[in-house]
């Protein structure tokens, strides 16, 4: 594992879209694992700027989502799928028929997971996996829990997790009371894993995830076992790092 600190905010978007980049160029056709939520914003943001600029060429690459809400549907202003064209698709050259994001509004609960993961195995698996990282540590939804979950499941999210989400939402009562994640298996089967992390009220649980025991109950724990993950992450959230 590799630690990288960024004075601020800003400064880890733009070493995390150094990575993506690096990825990109090496590998035209890699595979790229996304994530939501507030922290990829800033490094979405450095993505398109770089394809815009011809630096970048997002033609052959291939993406899957983390996870998307269940209920939501796609032209909703706070499904994933709507957060992903209107932070990264919508400024680089990429055929959206390449996106892979898993179907909110499908009600079957195991067919859609059974489906997204064979759309992961067709596409011959994640090469980047971008993560941010939970308040209670889980990486995608994969909430606290007492095993950890393999494959695409349907999730119930915790309150915290509804609560820290709520100011998307109108309120929490508004919030979906459940979601599609990969499972950390799938998260850990990535050739490589870029943790991006910002804000001194993610340094404990940084420190939980990244020093403490590895434990279902800090699903980001797991991330100790595996062989290739960087962690970019400001000075705010290392601040508690030994």
């Amino acid at each position: 594992m590799r630690i990288y600190s960024a004075k601020d905010y800003d400064e880890m978007s733009r070493r995390a879209a150094n990575f993506i980049s690096a990825q990109v160029m090496m590998k035209p056709d890699s595979v790229l694992g996304l994530a939501t939520g507030s922290t990829p914003v800033g490094t979405y943001q450095y993505l398109v700027e770089r394809c815009r600029k011809g630096d970048l060429d997002f033609s052959e690459i291939r993406t899957a989502n983390l996870d998307e809400y269940k209920g939501l549907p796609r032209d909703h202003e706070q499904s994933y799928y709507h957060f992903m064209y209107s932070n990264l698709f919508y400024g680089i050259n990429i055929d959206l028929k390449k996106t892979n994001i898993p179907n909110g509004m499908e009600p079957d609960s195991e067919k859609e997971c059974s489906r997204y993961d064979q759309v992961i195995r067709e596409i011959g698996g994640i090469d980047l996996q971008l993560l941010g990282l939970g308040h209670n540590g889980h990486i995608g939804f994969n909430e606290p829990a007492d095993v950890f979950e393999k494959s695409t499941h349907c999730v119930d999210l915790t309150e915290s997790t509804i609560e820290a989400n709520k100011r998307f939402f109108g309120s929490a009562d508004e919030v979906p009371r459940q979601a599609y994640t990969m499972g950390v298996g799938t998260i850990m089967q990535a050739k490589k894993i870029l943790l991006v992390v910002s804000g001194e009220d993610k340094a404990a649980i940084l420190k939980e995830a990244l020093q403490g025991p590895v434990t279902p109950r800090v699903p980001a724990s797991i991330l100790q076992m595996h062989r290739n993950v960087i962690v970019v992450a400001d000075e705010a959230a290392l601040s508690k790092m030994q």
